[in-house]
């Protein structure tokens, strides 16, 4: 029983882990047809979601094998509390490196707004818990 809540609570972080408050995958949306970017800043947001993509697809696939490691070390009876240990180090640093990579592009596409366009963003952004897609995509 102490075992299947642990798991939850470490399984569930990914829900309560928070991005920088400027960031959600504002290129797919609508939303960038009403801040009025340049092609030259259409080109730069483009070629920033570009290089990161690749990138964000692979940690988000090692968080997820951290993630089921993870699991799977509190599945097992008896369980293993070095190995336990070592898969929970493993999932904290794969989301790490999530919320460093989506940080990082973050920024790099502020860079690209002007302060107007940045502050028309924010107060576009969506509220919590709406639904947003997986930020690799730019519309075409």
């Amino acid at each position: 029983m102490l075992r299947s809540l642990v798991l939850a609570l470490l399984l569930s972080c990914p829900i309560f882990a928070q991005m920088p408050k400027g960031f959600y995958p504002w290129w797919t949306k609508p939303v960038v047809k009403n801040l009025n970017l340049s092609p030259a800043q259409k080109q730069q947001i483009h070629g920033t979601v570009q290089q990161f993509r690749v990138h964000l697809i692979d940690v988000r696939a090692e968080l997820a094998k951290a993630e089921i490691n993870l699991e799977d070390q509190f599945n097992r009876d008896p369980v293993d509390q070095q190995k336990a240990n070592e898969a929970i180090e493993r999932f904290i640093a794969a989301r790490t490196d999530l919320t460093r990579t989506l940080s990082q592009m973050s920024l790099k596409l502020r860079m690209v707004l002007t302060e107007q366009q940045w502050h028309e963003l924010q107060r576009l952004r969506p509220m919590p818990g709406q639904d947003t897609p997986a930020p690799t995509e730019f519309p075409k």
